[in-house]
């Protein structure tokens, strides 16, 4: 496999609705960016690209089938070689994988990733009947399924078996939405308290207004390049930003679509298969989940996610990563709802199992140097959603993986300050750095690992 640096990208803002503008000139507005950002026009761009990969999550909400090839046509890459996918919440994680394929295969030297949703062109219960048909719509959505639904009994589960609180979950929405008041391009940037995120609204309990991911217009676009197309770029005037920023891992993940279709595994098989390489090693945690495994408590439960597990030890693996938390500079991970930041915590190895919401509440997924207004007993090791993530940025779905992708790349090239006109979220000399994209309850699942070249 080739080298893939992902060498600029854009992202438009994310509101509640985009009236102004057709889900076409959405995508410009991201693409014109990160062509910008290194020092081209679109047009001298689109004779050096060899292509594009395209995201969203579905045609319901643009109301138009091959909605992707009509925004190919509008950045004027056509006729060049273009195919969507599509993978749920998922979808724009996929689609940063997809384009790094295209690159490592040899395929393609510059790749142009770009995704979107305009989820205001219909009513908020439609959209919530969109959105539930990514479940088993011949079994879960004709009993009334829907994923805060879902959620909120996953959680609670979690709750039961390991003692997480409500007051953890929290931790989770007032980080995110505190540090989205420093990212101009979040739907949502506000400064809440505990109090205010219990306080808000019940959707399905113990999951508030405040703990959930909201419906969104938005689009995103990276450019992808081997050697020979960084070369290419550079030969024709493009600035490209310094460090150079690389991917060294990618992995996926699946699962049964309904949750009572997944299976159980016993204990050897799961720190065969599913535990990092440190959990594997180390007798303490062997011993840890030998109790709770004593107590009932099955892996994957509707507390965890496999998926998730499989696809974080799968980059990992690849890039050399045996201990997440404090090998990554930093994560944007798929916050729909508070309650699943705290599973990936675990699924991502940055905890043991059951141990994701004492890590929430305790200060080493903040952002060092932000006043939370919360008494953390614990200094910053790996910032966790420094951008907002969801909840607070918004989730057009088929925008969003490639829009923590973004924000990967401008940490790690240290141009958050440059982007965001503000430094507050800019982490200190980023070397590592991995984003995560989640559809459903867990069915497909993409992490990303991102370095800094060294």
């Amino acid at each position: 496999m080739r080298p893939v640096h992902v060498v600029s990208g854009g992202v438009s803002k994310f509101a509640k609705a985009r009236s102004d503008k057709t889900f076409q000139a959405l995508v410009k507005e991201a693409y014109d960016y990160a062509v910008e950002s290194i020092g081209l026009d679109s047009r001298k761009f689109n004779e050096l690209a060899d292509g594009s990969v395209a995201s969203y999550f579905s045609d319901h909400f643009t109301r138009q089938l091959k909605a992707a090839t009509m925004v190919q046509d509008y950045l004027g890459l056509c006729p060049k070689p273009s195919h969507r996918v599509e993978g749920g919440g998922a979808t724009g994680g996929i689609c940063l994988q997809e384009a790094w394929k295209t690159i490592a295969s040899g395929f393609m030297d510059v790749c142009v990733a770009f995704g979107f949703e305009t989820m205001s062109r219909v009513d908020t219960w439609k959209g919530n009947e969109f959105i539930a048909l990514a479940s088993d719509a011949s079994f879960d959505y004709p009993v009334g399924g829907f994923y805060t639904g879902y959620y909120a009994m996953m959680v609670t589960r979690h709750m039961k078996v390991f003692g997480t609180t409500v007051e953890q979950m929290a931790h989770v929405s007032v980080k995110n939405h505190r540090n989205a008041l420093h990212n101009p391009y979040a739907q949502k940037r506000r400064r809440y308290t505990i109090a205010d995120v219990r306080k808000s609204p019940m959707v399905a309990w113990p999951v508030t207004m405040l703990d959930t991911c909201v419906m969104s217009d938005g689009a995103a676009a990276c450019i992808l390049v081997s050697e020979d197309g960084l070369s290419r770029l550079e030969a024709s005037g493009a600035r490209i930003p310094r460090p150079l920023v690389k991917i060294t891992g990618i992995g996926r993940g699946t699962d049964a679509m309904r949750m009572a279709d997944r299976p159980h595994v016993d204990f050897d098989a799961f720190m065969r298969d599913y535990a990092t390489e440190q959990e594997k090693n180390s007798e303490d945690t062997r011993s840890y989940y030998r109790d709770l495994w004593g107590r009932g408590v099955r892996y994957p439960g509707v507390h965890s996610f496999r998926a998730g597990r499989v696809a974080s030890n799968m980059a990992f693996k690849q890039a050399g990563i045996f201990d997440p938390l404090n090998e990554l500079d930093f994560i944007e991970l798929h916050d729909a709802y508070s309650s699943s930041e705290i599973q990936t915590y675990e699924d991502m190895g940055l905890c043991r199992y059951g141990e994701g919401g004492p890590l929430a509440s305790s200060g080493r997924t903040f952002m060092p140097g932000i006043d939370y207004g919360l008494d953390l007993p614990f200094a910053p090791v790996c910032p966790v959603n420094p951008s907002g993530g969801l909840i607070a940025c918004g989730h057009p779905v088929g925008a969003t993986g490639l829009m923590q992708a973004v924000f990967a790349v401008w940490q790690l090239q240290q141009g958050i300050e440059r982007h965001f006109a503000d430094a507050a979220l800019q982490i200190r000399n980023p070397v590592k750095g991995a984003i995560h994209s989640h559809a459903g309850t867990g069915t497909y699942i993409t992490v990303t690992v991102l370095e800094v070249e060294s």
